[in-house]
């Protein structure tokens, strides 16, 4: 069986969120109150096996939280992959 993997701007943006949360000292728990979920898909989200991921309304919802641009939870510039996307 294939396991599925994010895509490499998808794997950014959650390790923004993630480092985010470490840096203001925040839970799992924390977080899913932010976006309004709960804290398995938090869990999910940060457990590399797993295909969860957060879509861009809940970047909106951290970006208002943490008083900054949705723009910080993606890359500066384009990120290449082998496969062209």
């Amino acid at each position: 069986m294939k396991t599925l993997r994010l895509h490499p701007i998808e794997q950014y943006a959650v390790d923004m969120v993630s480092k985010m949360r470490r840096e203001h000292k925040l839970t799992q728990r924390d977080i899913a109150t932010i976006l309004h979920t709960q804290a398995s898909f938090v869990g999910n989200v940060e457990n590399v096996s797993c295909n969860a991921k957060y879509n861009l309304k809940h970047l909106q919802l951290l970006a208002v939280y943490f008083h900054v641009s949705p723009k910080i939870f993606l890359p500066e510039k384009a990120i290449r992959t082998d496969e062209g996307n």
